[in-house]
């Protein structure tokens, strides 16, 4: 599959079905985006619990009304019930399906939140010479539950998750100074080194996505992440939400360079 396909050119192979993976390296340049959809009574909790943890929650696009599924601020065609390849069902908090279409889950009640992706931020360590384990090793990101509390917001509540990437120490400095300008995208990095200290006791056995290699002299370098929502929605249980499977994002047609503070 090629890498540097148009993120339209991708949604149409994810809506044909001909493109199931995980995005991690896919369409550079543009913005990915994590997802959230749940019923209107339950939006107005959930859009206050991102805006009090921007870190692992920022909102890079929502629908302007319930039941709107299309979605043309952040693409040309898109269709957020179809334009993603992996989505998960989720009722009273239990995951319950992973499907790759959620047409036939559709209702006229719900409300779409996009979240911002470290997917988005690779390129910019890759451009400064730097290393993304998870895209070398042709795998998902490393995720993991963590012992970060988020700020609560109504029905909504619980822990940071987190992804990884290993660095040298040096490397891991620059990759702040790089994700810092990009704050609608979980920004710098929350934690480096010891995973005990955030709550992680085995690293090498992630809650999500894919375990990578860590070399010798490398130090695990954690950013806040999007599946936080997910978390949070098991937390809270409202009786019906779709998000994203963890990996698997929307590709919009936003460049990245949209979401950089110079």
């Amino acid at each position: 599959m090629d890498l540097k396909m148009s993120p339209r050119e991708l949604r149409q192979k994810i809506r044909s079905g001909d493109f199931t993976g995980n995005t991690s390296g896919y369409c550079q340049g543009f913005v990915q985006g994590n997802l959230a959809i749940m019923p209107r009574e339950w939006a107005n909790e959930f859009l206050l619990f991102c805006q009090l943890n921007p870190k692992p929650c920022p909102i890079i696009g929502m629908s302007s009304q319930p039941g709107e599924f299309m979605l043309p601020d952040l693409g040309e065609g898109l269709d957020i019930r179809t334009d993603i390849p992996k989505y998960r069902i989720y009722e009273n908090g239990e995951l319950t399906a992973e499907v790759a279409d959620v047409r036939e889950y559709w209702r006229d009640d719900l409300v779409t939140f996009v979240l911002g992706c470290s997917f988005s931020f690779e390129e910019a360590l890759i451009a400064d010479g730097l290393e993304v384990r998870n895209i070398t090793e042709g795998v998902n990101v490393p995720m993991y539950r963590t012992n970060i509390e988020c700020r609560p917001a109504g029905r909504f509540s619980g822990t940071t998750v987190v992804s990884m990437r290993p660095m040298k120490a040096a490397d891991a400095i620059r990759a702040v100074q790089i994700c810092t300008r990009f704050p609608s995208v979980h920004g710098a990095p929350l934690h480096l080194g010891d995973p005990a200290q955030i709550g992680i006791s085995d690293i090498n056995k992630p809650d999500f996505g894919d375990s990578v290699t860590i070399k010798e002299g490398e130090l695990p370098v954690f950013w806040a992440c999007g599946v936080t929502p997910q978390v949070a929605i098991e937390q809270a249980k409202p009786p019906f939400c779709i998000t994203h499977s963890p990996g698997h994002m929307l590709v919009t047609d936003l460049p990245n360079s949209r979401l950089a503070v110079m």
